[in-house]
């Protein structure tokens, strides 16, 4: 079977916590809030979404790939950013990074879209680098600007594999997914999630049910936001009460009360588990790594640190990455405490599905454009 592909595309997920604030900060040595350029050093800079530097996510990642690329020659790259504590915030951070004359600036999220592009077009000498947003997916909409290396991920060919893996896993035969807000970078993982519960159905004889999103119709459960857990935790029980013993939430650390509702329900006696999105839940919400399958992540990372290395050695091109299976920057993560309850065969099946997408005989399907 052939899953039809409309168009790949509007990568990552937003996945938002509480607003950090504050002045310019750093958290390692091998950061700096200034003077770096001045001092013939190479200075990488990024502005922060509003979900702050440890969200747990797309900002935090980011961060952890400015500091990955710093650690590389921490006595030439310093790394800085500036958190925003409001939408408003990002043009004004952008511009005090502009007068500090940046090696770089990155963004992070696709909020910040025109912030960046306006700050790019007026300044053409100074690189920018922005996450989960590029001129192909329409996030950036005008004059394609040079300067602007973007970063984007096709989480539709990891979501599918999540799902297949929820669908296998399944006992009841009823699994679920919902997102944060109706975006495209939150339905691309839906989209792919319900892909991979469908393709297992047919390849299964099977009739395994999704709740909360339906690819087809493109309409589902959005809570309305990305911070509010006690929502989060609200719906994944009324999925768990409809039978629903695999929990797919894109919404950030609105998971995170989806976590506490797995939790619970394990303590009253039910087999209910749960996977992860963007980062590795066993490492950004470790607390609650027993009851994830797997994580559907996004190599934001290692894609950070290559564009300010880039930067830093003069072969800044701008221009798009695209993170996929075949090249690291979509992965399932590792099965964790599930390892040994995940059959063999079902991870073998798993390795032979991401080698198909890779291949192109698989080709999950996404309403985003390219």
């Amino acid at each position: 079977m052939r899953v039809t592909l409309r168009a790949v595309a509007a990568f990552g997920a937003v996945a938002l916590l509480a607003a950090a604030c504050g002045s310019p900060s750093s958290s390692s040595p091998s950061s700096s809030n200034s003077g770096a350029a001045a001092s013939g050093k190479f200075l990488g800079c990024m502005v922060t979404d509003t979900g702050g530097i440890d969200d747990k996510s797309f900002n935090q990642s980011s961060w952890q790939g400015m500091q990955a690329a710093a650690a590389t020659d921490p006595g030439k790259i310093k790394v800085t950013y500036l958190p925003s504590t409001t939408s408003a915030d990002y043009a004004s951070n952008i511009s005090t990074f502009i007068g500090r004359k940046c090696g770089i600036i990155v963004t992070v999220g696709f909020l910040m879209a025109d912030a960046t592009e306006a700050a790019a077009k007026a300044n053409p000498k100074q690189k920018f680098a922005i996450v989960d947003c590029s001129y192909a997916s329409e996030c950036l909409s005008g004059a394609k600007e040079t300067n602007i290396d973007q970063l984007v991920f096709d989480t539709v060919e990891d979501g599918f594999l999540g799902g297949y893996l929820a669908a296998a896993m399944s006992k009841s035969h009823v699994v679920a997914t919902y997102g944060g807000e109706n975006f495209g970078t939150v339905t691309i993982y839906e989209d792919g999630f319900w892909d991979g519960v469908q393709y297992y159905n047919t390849q299964k004889h099977a009739s395994v049910k999704v709740l909360g999103w339906n690819e087809q119709t493109q309409k589902g459960d959005f809570i309305g936001n990305f911070t509010n857990v006690g929502a989060g935790q609200t719906l994944t029980n009324t999925f768990i009460g409809e039978g629903a013993d695999v929990i797919f939430p894109v919404a950030g650390g609105v998971g995170l009360g989806s976590a506490k509702a797995v939790q619970t329900a394990d303590t009253s006696g039910k087999s209910v588990s749960m996977e992860w999105v963007d980062t590795d839940g066993c490492v950004s919400a470790a607390q609650y790594c027993k009851y994830m399958l797997t994580s559907v992540t996004k190599g934001i990372t290692e894609a950070v640190k290559t564009a300010v290395l880039a930067a830093a050695n003069g072969s800044f091109h701008g221009g798009t990455y695209v993170g996929t299976l075949a090249n690291g920057g979509a992965v399932l993560s590792p099965y964790h405490d599930f390892s040994s309850t995940v059959p063999a065969s079902l991870q073998a099946e798993i390795n032979t599905l991401k080698q198909q997408i890779e291949s192109g005989k698989i080709k999950p399907a996404t309403k985003s454009p390219v």
